[in-house]
């Protein structure tokens, strides 16, 4: 009988040793940083609200409540993300520079003159020059 329990246990073991998902929460330690984090916050939060006469009024109008209640979440999500393999949004190495570029590109064309009149005449054709002259008779002040 004893042989029968301990093949139970030797099978679930397995069982349990095979699953990606608790793999990845024995291998991985941000995970469970992440579902610390989101059980201290809740915790924390959720006593908040027990001290309160009025729970619903704890959440709506408690700050710190509040607070600790979307840094419960924000860590469900990220142990959510992480326990399904999905990458940290890093953004590329390449993506931000560009994103810097075309931030400096405009703000030296804003804040230069000579540049903006380069770009402008690119864009739109060099400005024509002329001088402009009257070819009416200048009038007396009222001599008549």
């Amino acid at each position: 009988m004893a042989s029968a329990k301990t093949q139970k246990a030797r099978d679930a073991a397995s069982n349990v040793s095979s699953n990606e998902y608790v793999r990845r929460l024995i291998e991985d330690e941000e995970l469970r940083d992440s579902i610390r984090e989101a059980y201290d916050a809740s915790k924390t939060a959720y006593g908040r609200i027990q001290k309160k006469k009025h729970p619903a009024k704890a959440v709506l109008d408690d700050k710190k409540t509040q607070k600790e209640l979307r840094e419960a979440a924000e860590s469900l999500r990220q142990a959510s993300d992480r326990l399904r393999g999905k990458k940290e949004k890093g953004g590329s190495v390449l993506g931000k520079l560009f994103v810097i570029a075309i931030v400096g590109a405009i703000a030296a064309v804003v804040l230069s003159e000579d540049l903006r009149k380069a770009v402008l005449d690119r864009l739109f054709g060099a400005e024509e020059e002329f001088e402009y002259t009257s070819t009416t008779a200048p009038s007396n002040g009222g001599a008549a």
